[in-house]
């Protein structure tokens, strides 16, 4: 990811991507998507995924919504089996 600008210290700053200056607008609003996404699917709406589509397209939409589920499934899947805590495979 640092080939990408992604450093440790920009990722330590995503909980507060609202006011970190080293974050773009694309990239805040992909932050809060995957906040919503996460946490309260059922307030994305219109005006949010329209915010949201004026800075990616309708593919970037689809590949950021699956990579956010992919993360958010792997985590619960993780918490479930136990596997953050010790693994016994």
């Amino acid at each position: 990811m640092r080939e990408h600008g992604v450093t440790e210290e920009l990722y330590a700053h995503v909980s507060d991507h609202r006011d970190h200056d080293e974050y773009s607008e694309a990239e805040r609003v992909a932050i809060e998507y995957a906040e919503l996404f996460a946490l309260d699917h059922l307030s994305i709406d219109d005006e949010f995924m329209a915010r949201l589509r004026s800075h990616f397209s309708d593919p970037d939409v689809l590949d950021l919504t699956i990579c956010i589920a992919d993360f958010l499934a792997f985590g619960r899947l993780t918490q479930v089996l136990k596997l953050d805590v010790q693994c016994e495979l």
